[in-house]
């Protein structure tokens, strides 16, 4: 069945090119990086494709009664990850906004005194963020700090497939070795983001890399990764990437689809792990085999709630890109071979999703989530600096009180008239009196 209004739209998108990351190969802690040139005209890129598909008029997916003009704060939100890999998902999803909304030189106001003022560059347009930092929301990095995901991570490893394929791979491993400069040359340290950062930013090395080399280590990273973040089972630790996240989507769709609320655009700035996490718990990977993979740097996907009047139940239909080369196409969730009812899709979805962060912790194994401990800190901290501060007026209370005495005790006492002192004070109907202090 065809439903053709958009109505709202929930994008998942990944960062643009950055710096090498490098990943433990138990805990999947990330080294730092930063964004590239390339990285943010990828993203700069992805935010206009979906500008001129969600936000122009003339587009057949065009959000229905969405500000297509100056950004309406109240319609759109935004999530971003900004976890152990530092700024760069945080540049990229700066860059999709300047794609998503560019300089219009409507934004503008006129002032009390008739000025007309227009925002720089051009009327460029502020969309405010949401930062999501794992210290105190798991949602968008719940794979980190998570014990019962490391015992998944070894089990992988451990597993006949995975050994079966180190074997196959040793061959490749061994001839990579002159390459990657005393890197270890293990399934376990898959080193295809090495080499693919390389063969894109230094010219050296991409003239001495062998044909096929990239390729290689590509398929056995997608291999590794697809195995370590994804789960026989929809509520296994295997899955926690899009559990997590799909708490964020849930309700992105629910408020889309409730006509009081305002939101219609939500977009979640992350890195690869959910995508490959949320194909395999909603069963994509039966329909589209090829989406067991890492997504490329600039890769998106947009679940539309979609209308079909005088209907009034909603459907949502997914669509990915995979990376800034081609369009959107419709991929299929569940073993549907259409639109998926809204109700539907929750359904089958809300037992499996991690909805806090003490969930999260529970889930992972931890005894108090780190959100809890990091609270407690603050709140002692917040005490403890109280006590100081009623220490220190303590003290300073003392002393003045004892300068007082010491100054008493030592003062000269002046002789003759300049003994007598004249204080002022005031009575109740501020009359003047006069007094004399004697000492």
């Amino acid at each position: 069945m065809s439903h053709p209004e958009v109505h709202g739209v929930v994008i998942l998108a990944r960062n643009g090119d950055r710096s090498e990351c490098y990943q433990d190969p138990i805990t999947y802690q990330p080294s730092s990086t930063e964004s590239t040139p390339l990285g943010e005209v990828q993203s700069h890129l992805l935010g206009s494709y979906l500008r001129s598909l969600y936000f122009s008029s003339d587009s057949s997916s065009h959000i229905r009664d969405i500000s297509n003009e100056l950004v309406n704060l109240q319609e759109v939100h935004v999530r971003v990850k900004v976890g152990g890999e530092g700024s760069s998902v945080f540049d990229s999803a700066t860059a999709v906004l300047q794609g998503l909304f560019p300089p219009n030189e409507k934004n503008r106001i006129t002032l009390a005194n008739e000025t007309t003022i227009m925002s720089p560059l051009g009327g460029y347009q502020y969309v405010p963020v949401e930062t999501v930092e794992p210290n105190n929301d798991r949602s968008l990095e719940s794979w980190t700090d998570c014990p019962a995901f490391q015992e998944h991570v070894k089990k992988v490893q451990s597993s006949s497939k995975f050994r079966e394929a180190e074997q196959n791979a040793a061959p490749f491993f061994k001839d990579i070795k002159d390459y990657v400069f005393g890197r270890p040359t293990t399934m376990a340290n898959a080193l295809f983001d090495y080499l693919s950062s390389q063969l894109v930013h230094n010219k050296t090395f991409a003239h001495r890399l062998p044909p096929t080399f990239i390729e290689q280590a590509r398929g056995w990273a997608d291999f590794r990764e697809n195995m370590v973040f994804s789960d026989e089972h929809m509520s296994g630790i295997g899955n926690i990437a899009s559990r997590t996240a799909l708490n964020s989507m849930l309700s992105a769709l629910q408020r889309i689809a409730f006509n009081g609320d305002p939101l219609q655009f939500m977009l979640i700035e992350s890195t690869y792990q959910p995508f490959i996490s949320l194909f395999h718990q909603t069963e994509m990977i039966k329909g589209h085999p090829e989406l067991q993979a890492i997504p490329d740097f600039g890769s998106a996907l947009a679940i539309e709630l979609r209308r079909s009047p005088p209907d009034s139940r909603e459907f949502l239909r997914f669509k990915f890109r995979n990376g800034t080369e081609e369009d959107f196409r419709t991929v299929h969730v569940f073993g549907h071979h259409e639109d998926i009812a809204l109700t539907e899709f929750i359904y089958r979805l809300e037992n499996s999703v991690i909805n806090s962060n003490s969930h999260w912790a529970r889930t992972c194994g931890v005894s108090t989530g780190p959100e809890l401990a990091d609270a407690g800190n603050k709140f002692f901290d917040a005490i403890m600096g109280m006590g100081m501060i009623f220490v220190l007026m303590l003290f300073a209370w003392l002393g003045s009180f004892v300068i007082k005495r010491y100054r008493r005790s030592n003062y000269v006492r002046l002789q003759g008239e300049e003994a007598r002192l004249e204080s002022i004070s005031y009575g109740t109907r501020g009359e003047k009196a006069m007094t004399e202090n004697k000492l």
